[in-house]
């Protein structure tokens, strides 16, 4: 797949330049580790931040992209946790809320405050009346939301407004037995990819060794305990073992594949998954409010105190786009199978036109579709409607299966993962017998997280670096610019369309461990983000990509194919893939 030796990919570059994060597999197959983590989503890479903060001489191998798969997958929402009081759930509210206000803190450059308009409906339990006292609670049970976050992440209180004043906000809502609407605020994520890295770069900062394209093939054995596992590069085909004292499977949908791989059968338990998700609009659906608007369907949450009776679905503004979501289904098939199909997404079109009708979408309002794997609950008397997984799930395998130095994480919520990864490293310090201190991860900023207030207003940005720089790389948006510094025709947009400098794609390859196109175009730079860059952007990209990469001239054209075909083939009916040249649309599988 490379032509350089991808095990030290950026070893042609000059010292003075050496990427922060470096691929050194070499290291790896010769270092043994405290901790190894399988999976590079937003769990894994927070285990990794805490361990490493900790003292711990940690590993994290992903067997593709850092953040490619489920955590690529979102709303762009910190959820504080409002739904939970149909549960009742007051400390789940509470943990929410708290890891919302701690993302805040140590990532203010990356979440906004948004609001959330719901339609409020006659005198039952979608009533005014109602939502108010919910308002309320969550006002009271989140009363110390703001403390110690910037002023400009602060969360006003809730409150209600009238029919006229609700139907001025969002005018095709269904009128018959309207009253008014429900206000309150959460968290906008601007980057969950940003924020991705950012945790990552703080672990490897820390002392944490990691690499993309490393596949787990086996886990070793010694003495009725897990001692490490065997890998193979995905790019050389290279095989070779990593050595560790203990192993934390946080491989999201595939944590069940990776059980698998154990010397041991029946080690774990299948986890039900869930299929899931959220559509990216055009077109702004809304603008100032996120919207919540119910299925004609009825819909029973088993585990809810009070039943709404309906699903929801939120039209979210984002960047000038709008995100739909979200819709889960039923999947009964291994993560390696996983596919969204033409049916999948002409069925969650249907479904939302008959929640909102105003927005009539079609399938060429369409330029993304994120679709990941979500942890479900058994379903129960044969049924399939889907009910995700209330809580996370740390899995203590010596306890469960009589088998040591294995540990599985099921991560339910992005909000969550840095709480999760606490407790997970609180119980790997515990099974070490060592003291290794409180966790710090709430109290330390993430790489980039070192932003005062008047950075993130572009009245204060700096004079030459563009103010988006700030707001995706935060502190370390300096980083980037010195690439410009050093050289000015890095400070060039890759097309005159888009506001991505050729800077950033330097900067991906030097510091992100970027090692392929797709990487940069979908997972460190604002290329991919929204719809396809097109052509233009696309070859500019890979020619700045092939210097880095000493890629050859057959490497660059196969992976400028590649990326180019993904986005006119992955929209699964026949007239995406008619326009290949067009390269407008494509599927983003979580999984």
């Amino acid at each position: 797949m490379g032509d350089a030796d991808t095990g030290n990919i950026h070893s042609h570059i000059s010292p003075e330049f050496k990427c922060m994060m470096e691929r050194n597999l070499s290291r790896m197959a010769q270092d043994s580790y405290d901790l190894l983590v399988i999976g590079g989503g937003i769990y894994g890479v927070s285990i990794a931040r805490d361990a490493a903060l900790r003292g711990l001489r940690v590993a994290l191998v992903e067997k593709v992209d850092f953040g490619h798969a489920t955590s690529f997958n979102s709303l762009k929402i910190m959820h504080g946790g409002f739904r939970y009081l149909q549960h009742l759930n007051i400390t789940r509210m509470r943990e929410s809320i708290a890891e919302r206000s701690t993302l805040m803190r140590i990532a203010p450059h990356l979440i906004r405050p948004l609001r959330f308009l719901m339609p409020t409906y006659g005198h039952g339990l979608k009533s005014k009346e109602v939502m108010r006292i919910a308002l309320m609670l969550n006002d009271l049970i989140g009363c110390d939301r703001n403390y110690q976050v910037q002023a400009q992440c602060h969360l006003p209180n809730g409150y209600v407004i009238s029919k006229s004043e609700c139907l001025d906000f969002v005018p095709g809502l269904r009128k018959e037995g309207l009253t008014g609407g429900a206000i309150w605020f959460d968290g906008q994520l601007q980057s969950s990819e940003r924020l991705i890295m950012g945790v990552l770069k703080s672990a490897v900062s820390a002392g944490a060794d990691v690499a993309n394209y490393v596949e787990v093939t086996g886990l070793m054995k010694r003495q009725e305990a897990v001692c490490g596992v065997h890998v193979q590069d995905r790019f050389t085909d290279e095989r070779f073992d990593i050595q560790a004292r203990m192993v934390v499977n946080a491989s999201g949908p595939w944590v069940s594949d990776v059980l698998g791989l154990s010397p041991r059968e029946s080690v774990g338990a299948q986890q039900p998954l869930s299929k899931a998700m959220n559509l990216v609009v055009k077109r702004p659906l809304t603008t100032q409010y996120a919207v919540g608007v119910s299925t004609p369907k009825e819909y029973r949450d088993r585990q809810a105190v009070f039943h709404k009776g309906s699903r929801l679905y939120f039209m979210v503004p984002w960047r000038g786009y709008s995100l739909v979501g979200t819709t889960h289904t039923y999947y009964d098939k291994s993560a390696s199978q996983f596919q969204i199909t033409a049916d999948d997404i002409q069925d969650f079109l249907d479904d939302f036109n008959s929640a909102y009708p105003p927005a009539n979408l079609q399938r060429e309002d369409l330029c993304f579709v994120y679709a990941g794997l979500l942890p479900r609950s058994e379903c129960v008397d044969g049924s399939q409607d889907v009910s995700l997984l209330k809580r996370p799930s740390i899995v203590d395998h010596e306890c469960q299966d009589h088998l040591k130095g294995l540990v599985s994480v099921i991560g339910v919520k992005l909000t969550e993962a840095r709480y999760v990864a606490e407790q997970v490293i609180d119980l790997v310090c515990q099974k070490f017998g060592q003291d290794r201190g409180a966790s710090q991860t709430a109290i330390l900023p993430i790489d980039g997280g070192e932003i005062h207030p008047g950075q993130i207003d572009e009245r204060n940005a700096e004079p030459m670096c563009p103010q988006y720089l700030t707001n995706l790389y935060g502190s370390a948006s300096d980083r980037v610019w010195n690439y410009v510094r050093n050289d000015p025709d890095l400070g060039h947009p890759v097309c005159a369309d888009s506001p991505v400098l050729k800077a950033e794609i330097v900067h991906a390859v030097r510091e992100e461990m970027a090692m392929t196109l797709s990487d940069i175009v979908r997972r460190r730079t604002e290329l991919g983000t929204f719809e396809s860059p097109g052509k233009e952007a696309l070859r500019t990209t890979a020619a700045v990509a092939a210097r880095e990469l000493n890629w050859s001239p057959e490497r660059q054209e196969s992976e400028l194919t590649q990326v180019m075909n993904s986005y006119a083939t992955r929209f699964p009916w026949p007239q995406a893939q008619k326009n290949i040249s067009r390269v407008e649309s494509f599927v983003e599988v979580g999984s």
